[in-house]
């Protein structure tokens, strides 16, 4: 008679990714593909470029968005040279960016919502889940008013999907895929790179608008004396 001892099952931990992460040269990857909008937006959008092209052969700088606003999903990915933290729970994976203290959280394990059930804002509504090492979220409503990656254009249909894992011990990537039905002609997919920086602590940073102001041509401007 032949015993078949039953082996545990082993059950791998998902990878550490807590600490803090600064924005690292080049995207890895494949490329990028073109940014394909629909006809009516890419005429729009090609003519803002044109315009912040004109304003910084000037030496001027058009305002993106509202001052002081928040840069919300999925721009706070990756604000110039600012730092984001992760606190990573089982249930949770906080995301704090340092430019703004803009946060983020996504629910690990849980069902997403119907968009009818999501109050549009700059973070909308995060799950996710493992798959090996890598942590794949599903984001939902943002509203049309959120500035899009690199300016694009959005509806409150679009959905980003992100792949983010460790490239090695102190390398992490994040692959954001934007699906938007009523602005893109197909999915726009790009890669975002971080290093990872030991001991650091986050610092608050608060947008008072004291001096800056948007003139009546949308350029940004400095205000020399309290007024």
């Amino acid at each position: 008679m032949v015993l078949f001892l039953a082996l545990p099952v082993v059950f791998a931990q998902p990878p550490d990714l807590s600490g803090v992460w600064s924005p690292a040269g080049g995207r890895g990857g494949a490329p990028p593909q073109p940014m394909l909008l629909k006809p009516t937006y890419k005429q729009t959008y090609d003519a803002k470029r044109a315009k912040e092209r004109e304003a910084a052969a000037k030496g001027e700088q058009l305002a993106a968005a509202g001052l002081c606003e928040p840069y919300g999903m999925p721009s706070m990915m990756q604000v110039a040279i600012y730092p984001m933290e992760i606190i990573q729970r089982p249930e949770q994976v906080t995301i704090i960016g340092e430019a703004f203290s803009e946060v983020r959280r996504i629910y690990i394990g849980k069902k997403q919502l119907s968009l009818d059930d999501v109050d549009p804002g700059y973070y909308g509504h995060s799950v996710g889940h493992w798959d090996g090492d890598t942590l794949v979220v599903d984001t939902i409503g943002i509203k049309e008013s959120v500035r899009g990656y690199q300016e694009m254009p959005h509806s409150e249909q679009m959905r980003i999907g992100e792949r983010i894992r460790k490239t090695g011990a102190n390398t992490l990537q994040d692959q954001i895929t934007i699906d938007d039905p009523v602005v893109l002609e197909k999915p726009y997919t790009y890669t975002l790179n971080y290093k990872f920086v030991p001991n650091y602590e986050m610092v608050e940073f608060v947008c008072e608008n004291n001096r800056e102001y948007v003139d009546q041509n949308g350029v940004v401007r400095m205000r020399l004396h309290d007024k």
